[in-house]
């Protein structure tokens, strides 16, 4: 066995006590404590490691753009309008820049692979697309970066967003994804965007049902296309805030129908806190989706972070542990086991959604390895503990040491 690197002294689900991994030719080899090589090595402190953290729900292309809009309401449908004017002047310069600085922070803070929406449609034309492409490329030693292609803007009522959702699905995008909320047809939305994924083999992607009012919902209309497509497994879908306005009697025969048909789904913490409830003068509704209700129904669930310092999210650090801890506390979260379980929305069932096979620290698998700074994922998502080292197929991704503390002595 010609081990290439060893990481020493880390704590991995399923076990008691630390262990050792090592590494030979981008894979994992061996999973054993004081394993004995002389091979490099990186000491873990007997901190927690796993596959690294993924980001199931992104926006790249318009990340970093809040100085360019102005932010006056707060609402949903402002963020639409600002983000439309201002992705008129995006060049494909300038969205490869700020989607780089996100991805590099992203990789810093444990994230291995991540799906990213782009939007696709005459005001943005291919520029977004294109820098997208480029970045995937570029950076793709240290992330894995699947391309959604996305009508933000509705279909039926924007003349050539299906014509150019269609040709950039020819030109390499992973899949595609649709907005029926903004489309005054959003039956009709949901079954074009079906087919063009069906033409092409690919996953769908919806953002759906993004406000608080239990009444008008399209997520029936989603399962019924997917179980009559056959769809499922390939169907996942973002936000659905009106499940939140649900009492738990309602709430649970939708999350079977979900869990039957086999569609995912992803709550977006900072973005669904910021934008709902804005008719509210007190007792401001949280309007995020109960997720770990609907795991409990066996429904595939993630946590995703969305927008970053744009008019749908002003905030944000591209930090998937610090999201899954914002979650824990909207969702009064806090035994170990209940933790354990809203990380699993940022790793097992964010690698299961993205229909990744082989995720995990296991002999065969990729040696794809984040070690954060605390004894277990319980105590890393309540700490909100910071990624300390990563490895991508077996190559130091990136270290970030520990800060130092200097006491005056007297």
């Amino acid at each position: 066995m010609a081990i290439d690197f060893v990481i020493r002294n880390a704590r991995i689900a399923g076990l008691t006590e630390p262990t050792d991994i090592a590494f030979e030719a981008g894979r994992i080899a061996a999973i054993a404590p004081r394993f004995v090589c002389d091979a490099p090595h990186h000491d873990a402190g007997g901190k927690f490691a796993c596959a690294g953290l993924i980001e199931t729900h992104i926006h790249l292309d318009k990340a970093g753009i809040i100085s360019r809009c102005n932010l006056c309401t707060g609402t949903l449908t402002e963020a639409v309008s600002e983000t439309s004017r201002a992705k008129a002047a995006f060049t494909e310069e300038d969205v490869y820049a700020r989607a780089g600085a996100v991805v590099e922070k992203a990789i810093l803070h444990g994230t291995t692979r991540l799906r990213t929406f782009v939007e696709i449609d005459p005001r943005a034309g291919f520029r977004s697309f294109e820098a997208i492409r480029k970045l995937k490329a570029d950076y793709t030693s240290l992330l894995d970066i699947e391309i959604c292609a996305f009508a933000q803007e509705g279909l039926t009522n924007d003349p050539g967003t299906e014509e150019m959702l269609e040709q950039a699905m020819k030109m390499g995008a992973d899949l595609v994804g649709g907005c029926p909320y903004t489309d005054p047809e959003p039956v009709e939305h949901i079954r074009r965007i079906f087919d063009l994924a069906m033409r092409h083999d690919v996953a769908v992607d919806f953002h759906l049902d993004f406000d608080l009012d239990p009444a008008g919902s399209n997520l029936p209309v989603v399962i019924a296309e997917t179980l009559a497509r056959r769809y499922q497994g390939r169907v996942s879908v973002g936000h659905v805030t009106k499940l939140s306005a649900l009492p738990p009697e309602e709430l649970e025969p939708i999350g079977r129908r979900l869990a039957e048909a086999g569609i995912a789904l992803t709550v977006l913490p900072a973005t669904d806190l910021f934008l709902t409830g804005r008719d509210s003068t007190h007792l401001v509704p949280r309007g995020v989706t109960p997720a770990h209700r609907l795991a409990g129904l066996g429904v595939v669930t993630t946590i995703s972070t969305n927008n970053v310092l744009n008019p749908f999210t002003p905030f944000g650090d591209v930090n998937l542990m610090r999201m899954a801890n914002l979650y824990a506390n909207i969702a009064q979260i806090g035994t170990p086991d209940g933790l354990e379980g809203v990380f699993a929305m940022i790793t097992t069932q964010a690698a299961t959604l993205l229909g990744r096979k082989a995720y995990g620290i296991a002999i065969g698998s990729a040696a794809d390895i984040v070690v954060f700074d605390a004894p277990s994922a319980a105590d890393a998502v309540a700490t909100i503990a910071p990624a300390s080292a990563g490895w991508k197929n077996g190559r130091r991704s990136f270290l970030r040491p520990r800060p130092q503390l200097f006491l005056d002595p007297g």
